[in-house]
């Protein structure tokens, strides 16, 4: 019996398939990478996860995998690092092949492979050297960061206080607070609560963040040249994102005509600065498209990361009103009430900093971390992982680690607290990640969470509109750990 022409066509697709299935299945064994759950064709394993729970996923994975797994998307591998002992290995023992930035399409598509967070080799390296050191050193013009912060933290509670004993969601003053900051020591102005530019800058870095988390933002990222033309709701990314590099590129040329080089007023002039100084220089990586990315990434990153803490921050301190109290009763001995709070003040507040510490640890909004790539070859933990392979080290698993933390999956200070009361490391605090690749803002983070939560509870007592013991301090469903639930508060002057 014939088959026919279409009849032989059909068999021959099928067995083309089948072959080239058999074959994939084989290389992937040939390749001795970590074990993991069975892929795909395309779809890698992404049936095995939950794209809105990720890292619960991962996490849950590790229990039938180990602490090296690898999983696929599409048909690009991936490497998942569990645990403390696990990651150290990784980005401290062996940083120097782990210290990559995973290749990400997305970064492409809005930076050109310029700035800070997603670049390598001299690039990343000039980049991060003169970010940290200009940040850290930050005396430009009059005022340095810790000033400016202390100015902003009056402001956002002025603007508290005109509220009067109204209840209101914190998410939006917090939010432009923490800008405000980011906009002073990288454009060098700060704007008012109400300005139209603020407010819409704002709502496109979380209309970006949204899209970018969402199932639409993971697919553009795995299939970029397919989903960049494929409709759907992730094609407002690519106009949002515009929109942004227009008011930056604004901000560059405006900073170009008025920059007086003896008197440098922020982040901007610096660079601009240090341009000039290297424009002989056909190889210097201090040029306009990665003034454009280091500032996007910069702006972006520490208007998000900062504020999403202090709204946790603020919810748990409702739901332990016993914790509030405390903060107070250091903030009234050591600061009282005439002065503002200064960072120096931390070292005199060791209970304060516990619950800033376990804030950090609790909220855990990047559960796993920012994709690190291997430099080259490696034989990790007996297995081989090729180079260019993205690597996933879970944060939540140290942050959340029972052997380091007494009560890991609750709020409490006294993880970071020794018997006498006085303040203890642990080196499981690691929401900043840790390596060569920590994060560059560690620094201005740690100063506005110290500034920001001792101004407010200087000035006000924070009351709940429910019962404490109501208060639900998870994360919001289905956003993979990183957004804190909607709540309302009201506050009482002090």
């Amino acid at each position: 019996m014939e088959l026919g022409v279409s009849g032989t066509l059909f068999l021959a697709v099928v067995l083309s398939l089948v072959l080239y299935f058999f074959t994939w299945k084989r290389n992937l064994k040939m390749k001795n990478m970590p074990p993991g759950p069975p892929p795909l064709p395309l779809l890698g394993t992404l049936l095995h996860m939950n794209t809105k729970e990720l890292h619960t996923s991962l996490m849950k994975l590790s229990e039938t995998y180990g602490p090296v797994f690898t999983i696929y998307m599409s048909k690009v591998p991936a490497v998942v690092l569990v645990g403390q002992d696990c990651i150290k290995e990784a980005l401290i023992d062996n940083g120097d092949v782990f210290s990559m930035r995973g290749h990400l399409e997305l970064s492409n598509l809005f930076t050109k492979g310029c700035g800070v967070i997603f670049t390598n080799g001299e690039r990343w390296k000039q980049m991060r050297r003169f970010s940290i050191t200009t940040l850290r050193n930050f005396g430009m013009g009059k005022r340095g960061i810790e000033e400016r912060i202390q100015e902003e933290a009056r402001y956002l509670t002025e603007e508290i206080g005109k509220i009067g004993g109204a209840p209101f969601d914190p998410t939006h003053r917090l939010n432009l607070a923490v800008a405000n900051v980011i906009c002073s020591v990288v454009f060098g102005e700060r704007f008012d609560y109400e300005d139209v530019k603020l407010r819409e800058l704002l709502t496109l870095i979380k209309k970006i963040m949204q899209l970018m988390t969402s199932i639409w933002g993971l697919l553009l990222n795995v299939f970029p040249k397919i989903f960049t033309y494929v409709p759907g709701p992730h094609q407002k990314i690519f106009s949002y994102v515009e929109k942004l590099k227009k008011f930056i590129l604004e901000s560059l040329e405006s900073h170009k005509v008025t920059i007086d080089p003896n008197c440098p007023r922020d982040f901007i002039d610096c660079f601009l600065i240090k341009m000039e100084e290297e424009k002989s220089n056909p190889k210097s990586e201090f040029h306009s498209d990665n003034l454009f990315g280091t500032v996007m990434d910069l702006f972006v990153a520490g208007s998000d990361t900062t504020s999403t803490t202090l709204r946790y921050g603020l919810l748990y301190l409702l739901k332990y009103p016993d914790v509030q109290s405390k903060i107070q009763e250091e903030i009234d001995n050591v600061i009282g009430q005439n002065r503002c709070p200064s960072v120096e003040d931390r070292v005199q507040m060791p209970y304060t900093d516990a619950v800033i510490h376990d804030i950090l640890r609790f909220a855990d909004i990047t559960p796993m971390g920012i994709p690190h790539a291997t430099g080259q070859d490696i034989t990790f933990r007996g297995y081989h992982i090729p180079k260019d392979t993205l690597v996933f080290p879970m944060l939540t698993s140290i942050l959340k680690d029972p052997k380091s933390f007494k009560n890991p999956e609750q709020f409490d200070p006294t993880n970071f607290l020794n018997d006498d009361c006085s303040f203890r490391k642990n080196e499981a605090f690691v929401p900043f990640s840790l390596g060569k690749r920590s994060c560059i803002g560690e620094g201005l983070a740690r100063m506005e969470l110290f500034l920001f939560l001792t101004t407010i509870l200087q000035r006000f007592n924070l009351k709940p509109v429910v019962d404490p013991e109501k208060i639900e301090i998870s994360p919001q469903p289905n956003t993979s750990g990183t957004i804190p639930r909607t709540y309302q508060m009201y506050v009482t002057p002090r």
